[in-house]
């Protein structure tokens, strides 16, 4: 989770897997789906496929750090994330695991902004076996203070761990700088004192799952060796006296930004100094064209074909990398770009490159060949990632958690067909503006 933040295309491809409208004259995504929502709110997505004997199944909570909005109480969603392996009075966790090693499946489980998903994969012969255990966990997690404090202190040692990473280190001070009100302010393992504190908020956590791990907040999404009809009576089984509860959390919204923010983080440990350059960006909307320029727009000045990757890191060689995350959120969120620069006192010369890339695409109407191929490669590289039960899952997951179903590809990618030189040009100069920008330098000791 704390990993390298991932490139452009990466990020897209979580927003990209996703079947057709009925408006949409040609479909991209290549499987058929089935949908159904039971009585209590839970939705379910299915999606059969070649996959002989192999099946994925996700629990999608569609509540992330974004949700805690409670002041002195961030951390709860990724809280949980370790908690729900805790398990049940019926299940423990030992009871749990034993079971998912004896059918040789694969359970983890991950939190960010705007999801928190909890995913196996198995054969289909344990589907059952597996949506028992899902179910139990989803509707009857059961845990002593005394096991509360103990995971409480494992996860204020996981975010001690954490500091020693100089990615995790800038992406936190970025998100405190760039955000006052909204609570992308705190990076999802939550602010530092909060996590401190939350061994006494045992009362707190047992209200945080009571209102967010409810059935209308969640969506099963399996794929695989399925049979959809009897898949959904399995789910009616298990989930149909999941009782309703979801409270909407009430999320603040953030004051728009009108100039140029700023911020120097030392880490404490050797590193390269890293520049990030952060611009405010738009909430995720398949169907908007600003949208999907601002996609493409970041590829297209920062990606490896870019003149400024081949100047800086090919030739050059004054970057050790530069890369672009110009992804959108459930809200409003950054659209980045970062540099791993090799000398300390180039950071300014750098800067001023990165500017200079900006506003080349500011002036000049890229190439109309240059975005058709762009366009393609996405499409490519989209399609051949959807060959196994696992892959597919991934990269829906995100966009279900976002957009609560798996409508959106083809709404995007005709949002990319439309995009037009004219609409780059027109999106730089509205959104890659300085009063937007917030600056952030980190360097070692």
């Amino acid at each position: 989770m704390y990993k390298r933040l991932p490139s452009l295309i990466s990020i897209l491809l979580l927003f990209c897997s996703m079947p057709a409208l009925a408006q949409n004259p040609e479909p991209i995504f290549p499987y058929s789906y089935h949908e159904a929502i039971l009585d209590n709110g839970l939705k379910v997505v299915m999606i059969p496929m070649d996959s002989p004997g192999l099946v994925a199944y996700y629990s999608i909570v569609r509540t992330g750090s974004r949700d805690e909005y409670e002041p002195g109480h961030s951390g709860f969603a990724h809280f949980f994330e370790h908690m729900m392996f805790r398990g049940t009075k019926k299940y423990p966790g030992s009871a749990y695991d034993k079971i998912i090693t004896e059918i040789g499946a694969n359970a983890n489980a991950f939190t960010s902004n705007d999801i928190t998903c909890y995913h196996l994969s198995f054969t289909k012969e344990d589907l059952e076996t597996v949506m028992e255990l899902e179910s139990d966990r989803f509707q009857n997690l059961w845990y002593t203070e005394d096991v509360f404090k103990t995971e409480a202190g494992a996860v204020y040692g996981e975010y001690m761990k954490s500091l020693s990473n100089p990615w995790y280190v800038l992406y936190e001070k970025l998100m405190d700088t760039a955000f006052d009100a909204h609570t992308y302010k705190h990076i999802v393992m939550g602010f530092r004192e909060d996590i401190k504190a939350m061994p006494t908020m045992y009362t707190y956590s047992q209200s945080f799952f009571n209102r967010y791990y409810r059935p209308e907040n969640v969506i099963l999404l399996i794929v695989g060796d399925i049979k959809p009809d009897s898949t959904l009576d399995l789910v009616k089984k298990y989930y149909g006296q999941w009782k309703k509860g979801y409270v909407l959390p009430e999320i603040p919204e953030e004051p728009e930004q009108t100039a140029e923010r700023r911020a120097d983080v030392s880490f404490n440990g050797k590193t390269l100094p890293i520049l990030c350059m952060a611009y405010k960006s738009l909430p995720f909307d398949a169907s908007s064209t600003d949208m999907a320029a601002c996609y493409l727009a970041g590829e297209l000045i920062f990606g490896q074909t870019s003149d400024i990757y081949k100047k800086l890191v090919l030739d050059e060689q004054r970057v050790e990398s530069i890369d672009a995350d110009f992804t959108s959120a459930r809200d409003k969120n950054l659209m980045c770009v970062y540099a791993e620069i090799k000398k300390e006192d180039d950071i300014d010369g750098i800067e001023k490159e990165i500017n200079q890339a900006i506003s080349h695409f500011q002036k000049e109407l890229v190439e109309t060949k240059k975005l058709d191929d762009l366009k393609k490669h996405l499409k490519y590289q989209f399609l051949m990632n959807l060959d196994t039960p696992s892959k597919v899952a991934d990269n829906l997951d995100l966009t279900i958690a976002i957009t609560g179903g798996i409508e959106a590809v083809d709404q995007l990618y005709n949002s990319f067909d439309r995009i037009t030189p004219e609409d780059i040009l027109r999106a730089a100069n509205k959104y890659l503006v300085s009063q937007k920008r917030t600056v952030v330098v980190l360097k070692g000791n």
